[in-house]
């Protein structure tokens, strides 16, 4: 294919932005020394497409993707993109190599619903396909998926002209490459004209476009920040500290809610759903100890049961260390500050620890009082009882604000065995709950001297 002619231009690595000339500062994102010099496309480029050289091969002859909603056949992936997919959706996963992507049930299932037909790029896919088809693992249809080891944009879209797929899996977008962008593949210039081009084809046609991408090992997109904004769906994979879970979750959907959750399970066949995620993050010990206390967070669109840990220590060293793991430590900074105006309870010479067991990172406020009431304990020394559960907002007058959902979560409680429960008043069912004792506080005065 003749090259098109092309100039340079200067991007932000961190959003994309365009400047005629270098300057040290991005005024779009507001960031310092990301502006570099790219060479960019002329406009109008995207039609046409080179003949391709590498042939689509039957994956079961090598050895390894939907219109109107349809199910993936995953009840945890269904969820978190907000009920199913849809035709023109794409779906970057956002965390680095070996989450388990290759090996998500959506894979079981979705071949199963379509004509023996698809184009897929995927680096690992025979491997992984390998394992989840070996004895004792899943059914994988590898005769109804298709693969083609191509990195050329241009060359995937008219082996897709061809073969009309209906699910595109593009693993990953950080090595395509389009003609006439004077670049190597993963710079800012060729993921966005990548993304640019195969979005365009997927809109036009109707397909499942899929894009998997990477990120940085500071957690930061790996190219340019234009590409969350080219997808209809954002979608993040992670894995918690002990690494036998991943959690999904999406950050931007304009099909359905965001932050939404799924948890899987990684077995040596791959990612299992964990139907119950409640239950895996309420695996305590049979003896009580000081500081453990459980709440309800809401995530998405159902509760979760999670175990918030506080250790309260003397200081050592001076100053106190004010330490949080999956909470934001600013809000633990002022729920002591809290507790020390409107509970009486001085800290300035205690080292505060709150951990949040299992890896989940807590993004709403209806954990504050269950926080408080566990430094509380933690400091007391005294155990709280194992069938308690805690949740409300604490307000910087040490009111207890109610929290959306309230019914729910606590009838997620009774269905996990809770029998006690300390609320915000505005949570409190007139009409009570049928096994459970639930005891509405107005302040964080009646809070602890209910426990």
């Amino acid at each position: 294919m003749a090259r098109v002619k092309v100039k340079t231009g200067y991007v932000c690595s961190d959003c994309g932005a365009v400047y005629p000339k270098w300057q040290g500062h991005c005024s779009a994102c507001d960031a310092w020394s990301t502006v570099q010099e790219v060479r960019l496309p002329s406009p109008g480029r995207r039609e046409g497409f080179a003949g391709a050289t590498s042939s689509v091969t039957l994956l079961s002859d090598v050895q390894f993707t939907e219109q109107p909603r349809f199910s993936s056949g995953s009840e945890e992936f269904d969820r978190v993109l907000g009920g199913r997919l849809r035709p023109r959706l794409g779906d970057p996963d956002r965390r680095g190599p070996g989450r388990g992507k290759e090996h998500h049930p959506f894979a079981d299932h979705v071949p199963r619903r379509l004509r023996p037909r698809g184009a897929l790029r995927l680096r690992r896919g025979v491997a992984a396909a390998d394992r989840r088809h070996g004895p004792g693992g899943c059914s994988f249809p590898l005769d109804r998926v298709k693969m083609l080891a191509e990195s050329s944009v241009e060359r995937v879209l008219e082996a897709a002209a061809a073969e009309r797929p209906e699910v595109i899996v593009i693993d990953s977008i950080q090595v395509m490459h389009t003609a006439g962008v004077d670049a190597a593949p993963g710079g800012v210039s060729q993921v966005r004209e990548s993304a640019a081009t195969l979005t365009c084809y997927a809109k036009t046609t109707g397909v499942v476009l899929i894009l998997v991408g990477h990120v940085t090992k500071d957690q930061s997109l790996a190219g340019p920040m234009t590409l969350s904004h080219m997808v209809d769906t954002q979608v993040m994979l992670s894995s918690t500290e002990d690494a036998r879970y991943r959690l999904m979750r999406t950050t931007k959907n304009r099909f359905g809610p965001v932050n939404e959750l799924g948890v899987f399970a990684m077995t040596e066949r791959g990612l299992r759903e964990v139907k119950n995620p409640s239950a895996i993050f309420l695996s305590r010990t049979d003896n009580a100890a000081p500081g453990s206390l459980i709440s309800v967070l809401w995530e998405g669109t159902r509760p979760l049961l999670v175990e918030i840990q506080s250790l309260v220590v003397t200081a050592q060293y001076g100053t106190p260390r004010r330490l949080g793991i999956g909470l934001d430590q600013n809000r633990i900074a002022m729920i002591l500050a809290v507790i020390a105006k409107h509970g009486g309870l001085v800290l300035s010479d205690q080292d505060v620890f709150v951990n949040v067991v299992g890896g989940i990172r807590v993004l709403e406020t209806s954990a504050d009082l269950a926080v408080a009431l566990a430094v509380v304990s933690s400091f007391r020394n005294s155990v709280l009882p194992q069938d308690l559960l805690v949740f409300g907002e604490v307000g910087l007058s040490g009111e207890i604000r109610p929290v959306s959902n309230g019914e729910a979560r606590l009838k997620e409680g009774v269905k996990h065995g809770f029998t006690r429960a300390i609320v915000p008043k505005g949570n409190a069912p007139k009409r009570g709950l049928s096994g459970m004792e639930i005891i509405g506080v107005a302040d964080l005065g009646e809070a602890l001297d209910a426990i």
